[in-house]
């Protein structure tokens, strides 16, 4: 197996932390990035202390892994928070925390690491968004909305980085038992699984699965793409 050099966004916690470990597992490098500290240590981990929307931080950590490395081969754009609340209550603030850190930083990260990508004519790049999107909950108006241009944005870079040999894709899954839902009320997620075809809640192995999937040499005519997991259809 080819050894790869991944950045993953959000690896302190949650799915994202679970993705760094899998992978280093494999025998991977891993560059992650958080807010706050590394909650993980590994001879092939490095961490970068940052916010996602911070268009100078971020150049910085792709331009040093890039250095290191030289090159990436796979970006995983996991960094994400949510919000539950009526849009009539929704503050300012909220909204643009939002989609600094949902949208703009996926919008940043993708365009530093395509930069690097583009000097080898090779590299893939895994956007996340939500079931939210094609399920249109209620009381997620603005989350939803900024997984909505996470998918836009993917599938324009999509067509804007196929000459470069640079394929863009995205994965919605559904609730998996992380900080992120663990205050969403249990009548709410039961009322989600009822709109899914496969009526439970997912996991990271799923994740991983389309992942896997999507990155794979053999998936090299597939770019564009949205897969929500849990059979849930737009």
């Amino acid at each position: 197996m080819m050894k790869k050099i991944f950045i993953i966004t959000g690896t302190r916690k949650g799915i994202g932390k679970a993705l760094a470990e899998h992978y280093l597992s494999l025998g991977h490098t891993v560059a992650g990035c958080s807010r706050g500290k590394a909650s993980l240590e590994h001879a092939n981990y490095e961490h970068f202390s940052l916010d996602v929307s911070d268009r100078a931080l971020v150049s910085n950590m792709v331009r040093q892994v890039g250095k290191r490395h030289g090159h990436i081969d796979i970006l995983l754009n996991n960094a994400g928070i949510a919000s539950m609340n009526h849009l009539l209550t929704t503050p300012n603030s909220i909204t643009e925390k939002v989609f600094d850190t949902n949208f703009k930083g996926t919008f940043l990260f993708t365009r530093e690491v395509s930069k690097k990508m583009i000097k080898r004519k090779s590299g893939h790049i895994i956007n996340f968004t939500s079931v939210a999107v094609p399920l249109k909950l209620e009381g997620e108006a603005v989350y939803a909305s900024s997984k909505a241009a996470v998918e836009t944005f993917t599938q324009v870079s999509a067509k804007e980085l196929s000459d470069f040999g640079i394929r863009v894709n995205a994965v919605g899954p559904t609730p998996v038992p992380t900080d992120l839902i663990r205050n969403i009320p249990k009548e709410k997620i039961d009322r989600l699984m009822e709109q899914q075809a496969i009526r439970r809640l997912g996991n990271v192995a799923d994740i991983i699965n389309v992942i896997d999937f999507l990155t794979h040499e053999k998936s090299d005519f597939i770019t564009g793409q949205i897969i929500y997991l849990g059979g849930v259809m737009k």
